[in-house]
């Protein structure tokens, strides 16, 4: 299979095919939010009373700094797989690797007994997992047209929310941080067993890759918005709507606990994240399918961002906890229509097919960045500057800004 590995594909892929690339993509964020939602905010809670710094502060430093490493792996890893020339395919062995590392560095936070081995393990886990997300991303460019991407792009958003749901219950019923983490850890390395068992990936021909050179390899992750404009408002847009959801998620233990007073926030983080899992697999399949049957993207793009932004506000104005059920909701018919045709606008815009995998992990830069710059913009609001009600307040406008800048790409309607 080295003949259409740098073609533009042309056959519609099956449902089994979607079907395992969707359970390998579960899997990847069991691994990412059974700690995000769960088991960071507990380790943090215990091992900040040694170090003079309070919970939020951190947690914002140990994720922050895994965002860092998140930041430069993806892209690094993609660009790998496009020039690997292995009998398995380009993508096939970072889904393995990435795996298998990942499940690993799950058991070593599961063991871990202070702040330092807490924040290596943890950059352990997105350096791996950024790698198998990052193949299993570029799969669908090389596989799926582009009149099928919002419909699989639909299938690979319900199962990102899968994952995230999936992770913190696995986080949540385990009964301890350990346990929890084995449970993520298992599920992350026996997810992408199908994808990788059952069907086979392109291959590249060895006389199809470049000629190496350091310089150009390090040259090639800087891609002009002069150059490419389109490219670079796809990825503003989804970089501003990824920080605006950051700044949402990453405190919201805390906000149930300090906030609202809820009896039971680990609780209310699984059912608020269930409550917007249902809402959003209500929107994410049928956005994507319903914008590749009218071939445009960018309304669904604009419209869904500025709900998002709405919702956000909402929760800044509606500090309740039946406000934060119908925040929930509203987020989640909104992010499922996002998530997919977002990911098609982005496939549309990629500038060579040979460099698929590097320029999908740039765009992936728009996820990870967040994750840093969310911690920094957050702590301060939280702790010294208005408390939740201004950092639901600024999400929204952050929010609101990236669905207008949707409306400057001008190659996709």
């Amino acid at each position: 299979m080295t003949a259409d590995a740098l073609a533009e594909p042309t056959e519609r892929v099956g449902r089994g095919w979607t079907a395992a690339l969707g359970l390998a993509n579960v899997a990847i964020w069991v691994g990412w939010y059974g700690p995000l939602q769960i088991l960071l905010a507990r380790q943090a809670e215990d091992f900040a009373p040694g170090t003079g710094m309070s919970k939020e502060t951190l947690l914002a430093w140990v994720t922050g700094v895994g965002a860092v490493v998140s930041l430069a792996a993806n892209p690094f890893f993609g660009a790998l797989s496009d020039r690997t020339t292995a009998r398995r395919g380009r993508r096939t062995p970072y889904i393995v690797a990435g795996a298998a590392g990942g499940a690993l560095s799950l058991l070593l936070l599961a063991g871990t007994d202070g702040l330092w081995l807490m924040m290596l393990g943890w950059c352990l886990v997105q350096l791996t997992l950024n790698a198998a997300f990052a193949a299993v991303t570029a799969a669908v460019p090389d596989r799926v047209p582009r009149l099928q991407r919002g419909t699989v792009g639909g299938w690979l958003g319900a199962a990102q929310i899968l994952g995230a749901v999936a992770g913190t219950g696995l986080a949540t019923a385990g009964g301890g941080i350990a346990a929890g983490y084995a449970a993520c850890a298992v599920f992350t390395l026996a997810g992408v067993l199908p994808y990788v068992l059952r069907h086979r990936d392109l291959r590249l021909a060895a006389t199809d890759r470049p000629a190496w050179s350091w310089r150009s390899f390090a040259r090639g992750f800087w891609l002009s918005p002069r150059r490419h404009p389109d490219f670079g408002w796809a990825w503003l847009t989804r970089f501003l709507i990824n920080l605006s959801n950051a700044l949402v998620i990453l405190y919201l233990l805390y906000y149930l606990r300090d906030g609202l007073r809820h009896e039971d926030p680990e609780q209310g983080v699984l059912i608020l994240t269930a409550v917007n899992a249902v809402s959003l697999l209500a929107t994410v399949v049928v956005g994507g399918a319903w914008s590749d049957r009218v071939g445009r993207r960018k309304p669904f793009v604009h419209w869904s961002g500025v709900l998002m932004a709405a919702a956000t506000a909402l929760l800044a104005l509606w500090q309740t906890w039946p406000g934060a059920i119908v925040v929930a909701a509203l987020l989640g018919v909104a992010l499922g229509v996002f998530m997919s045709v977002d990911f098609a606008l982005m496939t549309d815009v990629l500038p060579a097919a040979s460099d698929r995998g590097k320029d999908l992990g740039v765009i992936n830069v728009a996820n990870a960045l967040p994750q840093v710059a969310a911690p920094a913009l957050a702590a301060p609001i939280v702790t010294h500057l208005g408390g939740y009600r201004t950092l639901y307040a600024v999400a929204a406008a952050t929010g609101l800004a990236g669905a207008v800048l949707v409306g400057r790409i001008k190659s996709v309607d």
